[in-house]
């Protein structure tokens, strides 16, 4: 195998015995109009009591939150987001030369070694293009003759695949390889998922960053385990890499879990979330799956059986014990050819080749994993969040969606158009992972990109890469985007440190990793939550966010507590008379 430093100097992965781990329940479970149900043996028809909600009453909480944007509260949102940049504008005047201060009385800490979560991060391309092409032309040199990969029936070697293209070793380059986003990607995300082929061919993606192929993602788990390695040498920087399940067959869950146990791809300084392409529509055209409903189950049934026997399936339940989360992926921008309302199928009977609405999937995903979380919850197993892919393009409502359903977003763009989702995304303090170099390359030019108004008006939002193949160009691609950020909209030392607590916050490290690296009061609020020595955030920024969204929150309370009361007179004075006492 190729060489590669070591990582992690023990290995959760290794040494473990099915003896002990936790024992069957006795439980079964079922779909049911698209969602997972969860039975006793002893009576079957008998529900294990884990509660989730519908789908109607799902569609009645968007319906009112459109409604809610309405020209007034678009109005009065809008006032008090300018309210918000304003107010930051006058701390800023009188308070930064004091936060400045109390950072310097800080012994030891500063921005680069306080700890920072790369929240939004692609396995695939988590590493610099320079380290990919290293790394295949070590593997061209010592393992030519190794079978990759097979072509009808007959084996290819690594050798006999680059001869097939006339590349050498020697040949390869950077440019050669192609893999890094141009101008010619912007707005043409087909353009941007062509650029994860190596030299334009899928044959090398799938031998180089893939899981699942001829040799079991051997050099993918070694590519990996030098990323790693970086990262585990810089010690302040952690990633979440997300991995794809795509709910096309039934064993997918067990071939990534036999991949990373395998290849022990494992470090402290990382956790797994799980990507689910919203690709319904291409499966269902090569009919590979029957109905909506059958992608569920291949993505959710697995989860269940190891979650009520984790001996049924060992190394995934080693595996899901560094799982965080899920993740909805696709091109936002493509049209959608359906909206959700009465008439919407349920998911076996989705049948038709149409991709379902983003929000269709959402909702599925998420009452799955609310009944899951539920049973392992019960069986004192960690639980999963929801953090999908939200309003980098496309239409507003995704956002609503997103709002309803999700612990943390990625991207929110759209935000900046919409105040009134914006202003309850600040009051609701749902975390936005944005991408700034990515967005630059795909959907806005870096310089209208909104994350320093967010940052000012208090919305819980952090830097991540993205894809760090195809955007940045150094060995450290999340100091690059802080680099990057700082210099352009001129950020404090102040608003680095915000910034990177904030990522620590949104991601799904433990509790006892969060508490050692922010301060054991961490979940509290306001200053008491801070500790400076740990963050190098002065508690003057903690205390200013925490009291600005203490009033915001009163005002809300009170504005409706005011509305209720007037209405009610309204509605006495309209009513005929008798009326007041029904």
């Amino acid at each position: 195998a190729p060489v590669h430093p070591p990582v992690s100097e023990t290995h959760p992965y290794e040494n473990q015995d099915t003896k002990n781990m936790p024992a069957d329940t006795g439980y079964s479970c079922k779909m049911v109009d698209g969602v997972m149900h969860v039975y006793t043996k002893k009576s079957p028809m008998e529900n294990f009591n884990i509660s989730h909600i519908c789908w109607l009453s799902s569609r009645i909480h968007c319906h009112c939150v459109c409604v809610c944007v309405c020209a007034r509260r678009k109005s009065f949102c809008y006032r008090r987001l300018q309210y918000l940049s304003s107010k930051f504008q006058m701390h800023i005047l009188l308070n930064e030369m004091k936060e400045l201060a109390a950072q310097k009385q800080v012994p030891h800490r500063d921005f680069y070694n306080i700890r920072k979560v790369d929240t939004h991060i692609h396995a695939s391309s988590c590493m610099n293009q320079k380290h990919l092409l290293r790394f295949i032309k070590r593997a061209m040199k010592k393992y030519p003759g190794e079978i990759v990969h097979m072509e009808h029936g007959h084996g290819q070697t690594l050798m006999e695949v680059f001869e097939n293209m006339n590349l050498t070793a020697f040949d390869l380059s950077v440019d050669t390889l192609d893999m890094h986003a141009d101008r010619n990607t912007f707005h043409r995300f087909d353009k941007f998922n062509a650029k994860y082929n190596p030299i334009g061919e899928s044959i090398l993606r799938e031998i180089f960053i893939k899981t699942d192929n001829h040799i079991e993602g051997k050099y993918f788990g070694h590519m990996i385990k030098e990323v790693m390695a970086d990262l585990e040498e810089s010690k302040y920087q952690n990633v979440e890499l997300r991995l794809s399940i795509y709910g096309r067959s039934r064993d997918e869950w067990d071939k990534l879990a036999q991949w990373a146990v395998k290849h022990q791809v494992y470090s402290d300084n990382v956790r797994w979330l799980i990507q689910v392409p919203r690709l319904f529509d291409v499966y269902r055209t090569k009919k590979q799956l029957a109905n909506f409903q059958e992608m569920m189950e291949n993505i959710f049934m697995p989860l269940f059986e190891v979650t009520i026997n984790p001996r049924s399936h060992p190394e995934l339940h080693l595996f899901l014990q560094h799982v965080v989360g899920f993740d909805s992926v696709d091109d936002e921008s493509k049209p959608e050819h359906h909206i959700f309302n009465m008439d919407s199928p349920l998911p076996a009977d989705w049948t038709e080749e149409d991709n379902p609405p983003y929000s269709y999937y959402l909702y599925y995903t998420y009452a799955n994993m609310t009944v899951l979380n539920h049973l392992r919850r019960r069986r004192g197993f960690h639980t999963f969040v929801l953090r999908p892919h939200c309003g980098e393009a496309g239409p507003v409502h995704h956002l609503v969606s997103g709002f309803i359903l999700s612990e943390n977003i990625s991207h929110g763009l759209l935000l900046r158009k919409a105040p009134v989702l914006q202003y309850l995304y600040y009051l609701a303090q749902i975390g936005i992972a944005m991408s700034p170099l990515s967005n630059n390359s795909l959907f806005l030019s870096y310089h209208r990109n909104p994350l320093p108004e967010y940052l000012s008006r208090g919305l819980m939002v952090s830097l991540s890469t993205d894809d760090p193949l195809q955007f940045h160009f150094t060995k450290e691609p999340l100091m690059e985007e802080y680099s990057i950020a700082t210099q352009v909209w001129k950020l404090s030392s102040c608003d680095m440190c915000e910034l990177a607590r904030n990522s620590v916050l949104m991601s799904g490290f433990s509790h006892k990793a969060k508490s050692y690296w922010l301060g054991p009061k961490y979940s509290k609020e306001g200053p008491e939550s801070n500790d400076i020595r740990r963050t190098n955030v002065p508690d003057i920024r903690v205390a200013y966010r925490s009291e600005t969204l203490l009033e915001e929150l009163n005002l809300i309370t009170h504005a409706v507590r005011t509305k209720d009361n007037i209405d009610e007179e309204e509605t006495l004075s309209m009513a005929p008379v008798g009326a007041e006492g029904h």
